[in-house]
């Protein structure tokens, strides 16, 4: 009788590049990999256990997607957003979205989406009652991974029914570059969440109305609220960083 073969398959070089490309993702979208950050190909083929090869197909992927760039140095750093960069990604997600949701109201949702997006709106409402009840000022860390989960899966399957899986894509690639700045920022505040609880309340409600105009309106002032925040969240770092530079300048000025 013959033996049955053992032969292992190794893991295909596409599966090891797909790992080493979320993995600098995660990095990054964590903040472990902060803006500026050099990158170490040996540190992350060891990590992997794999050579550097599916690290630099997986680098050279990210270049192309903007998360990643060169150094004046010749190295690979994660991208420091500039502020006409954060204006700009937020222009492409609002012209994005903003198209999807008039196609879903025009369209129409089914009941069970309905239910789906209501879910979610409620999860708002769960962090709103603990900041109430805690007496806290602002989301903790654990609360603000909740919000950006829910807030993140809301937009994301408006864009899905909208059934453009390229429109997806982009608009996911777009949030997760803000967020390379965004993991800099405090947790939300109470108002700054009701704000967003009232922005989604309303665009599912002209959603589910089918009216187009409206949905697009409202989305479209949801996205430019939120990219006025985080322009101004900029601002107020760049002045920070600016200070702080100055506060070393004169310090070593007086050694």
């Amino acid at each position: 009788m013959p033996r049955r073969s053992t032969t292992h398959h190794p893991e295909s070089s596409n599966s090891v590049r797909r790992r080493a490309y979320l993995l600098i993702q995660r990095k990054i979208a964590s903040g472990e990999l902060k803006a500026g950050t050099l990158l170490s190909e040996l540190a992350l083929a060891t990590e992997l256990g794999s050579s550097r090869t599916p690290i630099r197909e997986a680098v050279g992927q990210l270049l192309a997607e903007g998360l990643l760039e060169l150094s004046p140095g010749g190295g690979i750093i994660v991208t420091q957003l500039t502020r006409q960069a954060i204006q700009d990604l937020y222009e492409l997600r609002e012209a994005l979205e903003v198209f999807a949701v008039g196609r879903v109201a025009q369209n129409g949702i089914r009941s069970s989406d309905r239910e789906r997006l209501n879910h979610l709106l409620a999860e708002t409402q769960v962090l709103l009652k603990e900041l109430k009840s805690s007496g806290a000022q602002e989301l903790n860390a654990g609360q603000m991974k909740r919000f950006t989960l829910s807030d993140l899966s809301f937009h994301a399957l408006l864009i899905r029914l909208a059934a453009n899986a390229r429109i997806l894509k982009v608009v996911n690639e777009t949030r997760l570059m803000i967020r390379i700045f965004g993991i800099q920022r405090s947790g939300h505040k109470r108002e700054e969440l009701e704000r967003i609880h009232r922005h989604h309340k309303d665009i599912l409600q002209a959603v589910i109305d089918q009216d187009v105009d409206r949905a697009r309106k409202l989305l479209a002032d949801h996205i430019q609220a939120s990219a006025n925040e985080r322009l101004d969240e900029f601002d107020l770092w760049e002045r920070e960083s600016q200070l702080a530079g100055l506060d070393a300048i004169e310090a070593l000025q007086l050694q």
